[in-house]
């Protein structure tokens, strides 16, 4: 890469989401309510579970670290854009885009495997439930975990090896408020046909995959399901639900932006604030609302805290 090319990409700027100071109030009124929110709920529920002895299972487990992957997630993004839409220039240097895409990547891959891990969970409780605590031991909640971060990172490291090295020497614009690979690629002065190939392959296909694999692996648990009629189906059907919702939440956006991208900006920008802001919001919501065990002790936490205070 030459020095021309290096002084082209030394920063990139976002045209951002509005021109309109309207419409720029709204949304910072909005995406700070959803990101405050999201931050508030997923760490309630990381300290629900992390206190409350009777949640010290491989389910909660999991959910509170997926809690913690999307309270990462929704911090790579969010905060900036917020900044951003007080600024008349909105810019971003190149070492903190490929930032943006490392971590992004990261922590997308990685809740994409726990997701995975979340329904084998499930699968284990209802079809095996007399092995469950022998297959789901702590060793192998660890075990998952640790395989869930290497594969997010191995995932991120190959996305960032795409753009790297890249040579840019025409447009920095990006219309968008954060990077992202698809839109970056587009702005190197090379064919970028086959790289495009590489990252739909790389994200879009596995995010397909790995969609319709959990679809089908929840549509089996829940025909198994419908055999019985007890009230600790009830119970699971309600968890199963919950778990369906939120893979859909996960999955919708990325694969829209990786397998069928929109020609129209507006939809791709509206899908990004989802993923970015709503989803990390909308998953607690959705736990603790279909959770009657995850209620309860919340309330039994709250009663500690108060509790607490008063002998203080």
């Amino acid at each position: 890469m030459n020095r021309a090319n290096q002084s082209v990409v030394s920063e990139f700027v976002f045209l951002g989401l509005s021109n309109s100071w309207e419409i720029q109030l709204l949304l910072f009124c909005f995406s700070c309510f959803f990101y405050m929110s999201s931050m508030m709920g997923n760490l309630l529920i990381v300290v629900t579970v992390t206190s409350d002895p009777y949640l010290h299972s491989p389910m909660y487990f999991l959910l509170a670290n997926l809690s913690i992957i999307d309270m990462i997630f929704c911090s790579i993004a969010a905060p900036k854009m917020m900044c951003d839409l007080f600024r008349k220039r909105k810019v971003i240097s190149f070492g903190g885009c490929l930032a943006q895409i490392f971590f992004s990547h990261a922590v997308g891959g990685t809740e994409m495997v726990l997701l995975i891990a979340m329904a084998f969970d499930r699968y284990v409780a209802i079809c095996k439930p007399l092995h469950y605590l022998t297959i789901m031991s702590p060793r192998i909640c660890i075990l998952i975990l640790v395989v869930a971060w290497t594969i997010g990172l191995i995932h991120s490291l190959t996305q960032l090896a795409f753009v790297v090295n890249l040579p840019f020497c025409g447009s920095n614009v990006l219309d968008s408020f954060y990077c992202d690979i698809p839109r970056l690629i587009k702005l190197a002065c090379t064919d970028t046909y086959k790289l495009q190939f590489m990252v739909t392959a790389n994200s879009g296909f596995i995010s397909l995959g790995a969609f319709f694999l959990l679809i089908l692996s929840y549509i089996f648990l829940l025909a198994t399901l419908q055999k019985h009629s007890s009230g600790g189906s009830s119970k699971a059907l309600s968890t199963l639900s919950a778990h369906v919702t939120v893979v859909v939440l996960f999955f919708g956006p990325l694969i829209f932006f990786y397998v069928w991208p929109s020609p129209s900006t507006h939809l791709d920008k509206f899908l990004a604030i989802f993923d970015a802001v709503l989803t990390p919001f909308l998953n607690p919501v959705i736990y603790t609302f279909r959770n009657r065990e995850m209620k309860m002790a919340m309330r039994r936490v709250f009663r500690q805290i108060m509790g607490f205070r008063k002998n203080h």
